[in-house]
Parts: C-alpha cells; sequence; structure tokens
C-alpha cells in the first residue's frame, strides 16, 4: 500500500512538473505598439495563447530594425518573433539576422499566395497607402488617381505627402502613366523627377500616421496619400474626407523570427497559429486592417459589408498595386531611400 502510495505521489509530481513545463512554454512577440498593437492582442495574440497554451511576452518598437540588428550582433537575441515590414525580414534574412522559415511547419501559409511569404517572412495584415480627399472641396468630381492628385489645375488645393519613398515613389510613376503592372523595377530618375513636378505643391510632408490624420480632420489638406486606417478613423469621427482603394498600394507587415531566437521552436508554432483562418478573420473586428491570409474571407466571420472596408478583400485588393518588398530591400531599393533624404532637404 505504502509503494502504490508513493508511486501514485511520483506520478502527481510529474503531472505537475509537466504541467509546469507547458506553461513554461513562451515566447517575445514584437509589434509597433499603440493601438494596432492593442487591437492585435484581442484578435490575435490572446487567441493563440489560449489555443496552444503558451504565454506571449510583448514588446514594442515602431522600427524594430536597428534593434534586431544590435541584438543579433551582440549574440544576446531577447525577441523571438517581430511584425515588421516584410523588407526588414527579408534583408535580415540575407544578411543572417533573421532565420529561414521551414514552410512544412506552417501549413496556414500553404494556400496564401506566393508574393505574401518570403523564405523569411509571411504576411500577416494589410494595410493600403490611399488617396484621401476633402469631400466639401471637391464635391462630386473628387480626384480618383494619381494623376489626377498631380493635376493642380483640374484640382486645386492643398496637398500632402508622406515623407517617405515607399509607395510615393509609385504614386509618382502611375502618375506619370506608367502601367501598373509595370512598375517595378521602379524607374527611380523617373519617379524623382516627376516628384519634382509636384513638390513645390506639397504643403505638408508628414511623417507619422496620426499627423496625416490630423491634416485631414482639420482640413489642412485638401487631398493627401494617407494610410487607410487612419482616414478610415477620421470618417468615423464625422470629418467630410473620403478616399477609395483605386490605385492604393497595398502593403503588409510580416511575420519573421529572429536568428538565435530563445524559444524558436515555440516561435514557429505561433506563426502557424497566428495565420489560422479563423484567428486571422478577428482582426477586422478591431481595427481596419485586413487579415494576411485571403482564407480568412472564406470563414463567414466577416461580413461583406466589414470586407468592402478591408485592403486586403479580394475585391479591393486587385484595384491596387501590391508593393514590392523584395524591390524596397534591394541594394537599389535602399539607395532610392538615401537619395530620398537628398530630395527633401534641397
Amino acid at each position: 500500500m505504502r509503494y502504490r502510495v508513493s508511486m501514485i505521489a511520483l506520478c502527481a509530481s510529474a503531472a505537475i512538473f509537466t504541467a509546469g513545463a507547458a506553461r513554461a512554454d513562451q515566447i517575445t512577440f514584437v509589434s509597433q505598439g499603440g493601438a494596432y498593437q492593442e487591437a492585435q492582442t484581442k484578435a490575435i495574440l490572446d487567441p493563440v495563447a489560449a489555443q496552444l497554451g503558451i504565454t506571449i511576452n510583448q514588446d514594442s518598437s515602431p522600427d524594430a530594425w536597428p534593434v534586431i540588428k544590435t541584438q543579433t550582433a551582440s549574440g544576446k537575441v531577447i525577441w523571438d518573433v517581430v511584425d515588421t515590414p516584410a523588407k526588414d525580414c527579408i534583408r535580415g534574412g540575407e544578411q543572417g539576422m533573421i532565420e529561414k522559415l521551414d514552410f512544412s511547419q506552417i501549413p496556414n501559409a500553404e494556400k496564401m499566395p506566393a508574393e505574401y511569404k518570403s523564405p523569411y517572412s509571411v504576411a500577416y495584415e494589410f494595410y493600403s497607402s490611399v488617396l484621401a480627399y476633402n469631400k466639401k472641396k471637391y464635391g462630386d468630381n473628387p480626384p480618383k488617381t494619381w494623376a489626377d492628385f498631380w493635376d493642380v489645375k483640374k484640382f486645386p488645393g492643398t496637398r500632402a505627402l508622406r515623407n517617405h519613398p515607399l509607395a510615393t515613389l509609385e504614386a509618382a510613376l502611375l502618375a506619370d502613366g506608367v502601367p501598373a503592372d509595370k512598375l517595378y523595377p521602379l524607374d527611380v530618375d523617373r519617379a524623382f523627377k516627376k516628384l519634382e513636378q509636384i513638390k513645390p505643391y506639397i504643403t505638408v510632408w508628414w511623417t507619422s500616421g496620426a499627423q496625416s490624420a490630423q491634416l485631414l480632420a482639420d482640413g489642412e489638406a485638401d487631398m493627401e496619400m494617407a494610410w487607410n486606417g487612419r482616414v478610415a478613423a477620421v470618417v468615423k469621427e464625422g470629418a467630410p474626407v473620403g478616399y477609395s482603394f483605386n490605385e492604393g498600394f497595398l502593403q503588409y507587415t510580416s511575420l519573421c523570427i529572429l536568428k538565435g531566437a530563445p524559444n524558436a521552436a515555440t516561435a514557429v508554432k505561433f506563426v502557424n497559429a497566428a495565420l489560422t483562418p479563423e484567428i486571422q478573420a478577428n482582426f477586422p473586428a478591431y481595427i481596419d486592417y485586413g487579415p494576411g491570409n485571403p482564407e480568412a474571407y472564406k470563414t463567414g466571420k466577416i461580413s461583406p459589408e466589414r470586407a468592402a472596408e478591408m485592403p486586403s478583400s479580394p475585391e479591393n485588393a486587385k484595384l491596387q498595386v501590391l508593393v514590392s518588398d523584395a524591390w524596397w530591400s534591394s541594394p537599389a531599393g535602399e539607395e532610392a531611400q538615401k537619395r530620398w533624404a537628398e530630395f527633401i532637404q534641397k
């Protein structure tokens, strides 16, 4: 009897230890903070933590690239999974700072379009850079294309653009008549030449999403390039602002895993779970950004009305240009970013 009791106690102790070990499974997940990270915590992180039985520690960094370089260079990697622009994942992978993904362990990515994936990353959520405008200013004849944005005679008014070349160079080339399917590789010289034409009419080169929204809300900009989520928030607040996804620039943040991540195996499980269509379909309930996995639109959780507001819905995606992260992470893309600084300063 004493032997049986001892064995039962031993098994119970083992079970407690095993349960403790399971609870010890964890990752450190990094995103960009603010309302966006709050939304994904509810939509993605909490459901995934419950599904996998893991702890998800969070950190935030609006620009993760310098920290990725510092952690991997020092050999003291703290982060596991990072939600960041795909170009950072790609160049990080090419420079030995980001793990190559084994997609055989990420079956939820199998049906995702090839252009949504790279050897080092997979699309996580979508947003768009769109042309927004003041409805009172333009009435029934608003600007609809980037050629309209550049047409200061037909569409007079104050204008704002982002102080960054990504999507801005693409807009200049569309305005100059380059077909959407012929944009890449970008003709950088042609783009900057076109930007020189509009530069005198740009009243603000905005540097944050909050600033771009305020320009619209205050009526300081009659038209501008802005992120769809920021524009949608201004519209919901009652501002007379309109926009469409026509000639928008579809962009996405990706998930990638740092080289030497302390919880690499659990990180792979997290990435796969975060791409589950049913979990991805939670995004639109909390924020105006679209699921990275198109299969989310087939779950029935996203109403047709809500899908029409999502940048990554099939109907809206086909109206837009998918920004090439491969080009922007290339030497030509990095050189374009350096040239941008000179363009703004002169």
